[in-house]
């Protein structure tokens, strides 16, 4: 189990199921009734894993409130750099990235290695 402030994940193999993101979002500063909507973007850009939207009100400019999202059994089944987008009333307010890098275990990578040598004479 991973529990901490995480930038991204190095894994020894694909697919990988992550049993439970949650992402933290604070806001300040506005006044209204506003709808946050954050999802997990695929490498490719354009495909979604997940999304979860809230429903939030700030009701005086000093007013600050952190949304919480969860996202449960979230499945990676590539390497590359997946995006956190952070939308509020569909505009986009924040998108950073979340990589997945692949590193074989040492026993694997070694062999590997091997394999892509070219023959000795």
């Amino acid at each position: 189990m991973l529990i901490g402030v995480l930038t991204g994940l190095v894994i020894p193999q694909l697919p990988v199921t992550a049993h439970q993101i949650v992402c933290f979002n604070r806001w300040t500063a506005g006044v209204g009734e506003f709808i946050e909507n954050v999802k997990i973007i695929a490498p490719d850009g354009s495909t979604a894993l997940c999304e979860n939207k809230i429903k939030y009100c700030l009701k005086r400019p000093e007013d600050i409130l952190t949304n919480l999202h969860i996202f449960r059994n979230v499945e990676f089944k590539e390497s590359g750099c997946y995006q956190v987008e952070v939308n509020v009333d569909d505009l986009l307010k924040l998108r950073y990235p979340f990589p997945i890098n692949l590193v074989p275990p040492n026993n694997q990578a070694q062999e590997q290695a091997a394999d892509d040598d070219p023959p000795q004479r």
